[in-house]
């Protein structure tokens, strides 16, 4: 069969190709086109257009990227008409799939969406209009599937992507040696989009020197070169790793995170962390009329209470995040969010929800 998926950032570049990977177990004859990156390109198929190009952070960014955006659009739209693929595979991405999965089946084609667009954090009413332009929706949230049953919708819950991540990782036992990284470390996950790393990763860097103890060592995105980071490193002793943030959480002892899948890819590592957000005035005073989520960490979100901290806007500074990442380097701090992650790991359950979406779609199809 033919699957066209849509992947705008990434994380959704790692889950789509995973869910490829398990596609192709399914389905011998599978052949793949999609928008995404170099994941999903490593498993085949044609990559019609890179996330890079695609990823804007903020109602402001967005606003201001809307030509681009259109283009991005228009192009997908029209692909998808040329190719007519047996089904659409949309990878969480919203703002952009949601209008993909509205062309497509007012064009007759078999949407899936797998991830949940985030809905239950505002504007609920949306899900209305995805029981209508959606044939099957995958969630990776516990609960996220009496959230939709409360609108009517059934939906199926295949577990969590990053679950089949890690049980997948091999950890390079001599990585600290080879890197020079010793034993004490503070990871560093500024995120992927360039907006996120220039308005986060300078704070970050901030509190280096109050450690003298630990090395840092940011985890860096592909997508960027050693130039962009060393910009804001300057001549502070940090490291700069690409392409190794699970081998570089296999061995941190702490980490600040940018809001993000990485805030639940560290609490499974088991690395206590504080979370940090920084946006555009505008959109942030938008996004505080608008979303109705006690937390913006999916770590808080999935137990629903306060496991690890979170500094938003004018609370991630330089003073407030050298205070909690010292609350979480030893002692009782430390102890607490360590057992809470216990309580997140039993929500979180087993590997697997590539392979069950996988089986849940080609059934679908069949």
């Amino acid at each position: 069969m033919k699957y066209y998926l849509v992947a705008g950032e990434a994380s959704g570049d790692l889950h789509g190709a995973n869910l490829m990977k398990a596609l192709k177990a399914e389905d011998s004859d599978a052949v793949f086109r999609y928008f995404g990156g170099d994941k999903m390109q490593g498993e085949g198929g044609e990559l019609v257009k890179h996330y890079a190009d695609m990823a804007f952070m903020g109602f402001t960014e967005v606003v201001l990227n809307l030509r681009t955006i259109f283009k991005n659009l228009k192009a997908c739209k029209d692909d998808l008409l040329k190719w007519k693929p047996d089904v659409l595979i949309l990878i969480d991405f919203p703002g952009f799939n949601l209008k993909i999965a509205d062309f497509a089946k007012a064009n007759g084609l078999k949407v899936c969406y797998y991830i949940s667009p985030k809905v239950w954090a505002w504007n609920q009413k949306r899900v209305l209009k995805i029981k209508k332009i959606v044939d099957h929706l995958f969630c990776i949230l516990p609960f996220e599937v009496d959230f939709y049953r409360e609108w009517g919708m059934e939906v199926d819950y295949v577990g969590n992507p990053l679950l089949d991540e890690i049980a997948q990782f091999s950890p390079d036992v001599n990585f600290s040696t080879k890197n020079n990284l010793g034993d004490k470390i503070i990871a560093l996950l500024p995120g992927s989009r360039k907006q996120e790393i220039e308005r986060l990763l300078p704070v970050m860097l901030s509190v280096t020197e109050n450690y003298p103890e630990y090395t840092f060592a940011i985890a860096a995105a592909p997508t960027f070169s050693d130039d962009y980071y060393h910009q804001f490193i300057g001549t502070k002793k940090v490291r700069l790793l690409f392409n190794n943030t699970y081998n570089l959480l296999n061995v941190a002892h702490a980490a600040i995170v940018a809001s993000g899948t990485a805030t639940l890819e560290t609490a499974l590592f088991k690395v206590p962390q504080v979370v940090v957000y920084r946006g555009g005035a505008i959109s942030i005073a938008i996004a505080r009329m608008l979303v109705k989520i006690k937390f913006i960490s999916l770590v808080n979100l999935i137990v629903n209470k306060k496991i690890v901290t979170e500094l938003i806007q004018e609370d991630c500074n330089s003073q407030k995040l050298n205070q909690e990442l010292f609350q979480i380097l030893d002692g009782e701090g430390r102890k607490d969010v360590l057992r809470d992650y216990e309580s997140l790991m039993k929500l979180m359950g087993t590997p697997g929800a590539s392979s069950k979406t996988a089986q849940l779609i080609y059934s679908y199809l069949k």
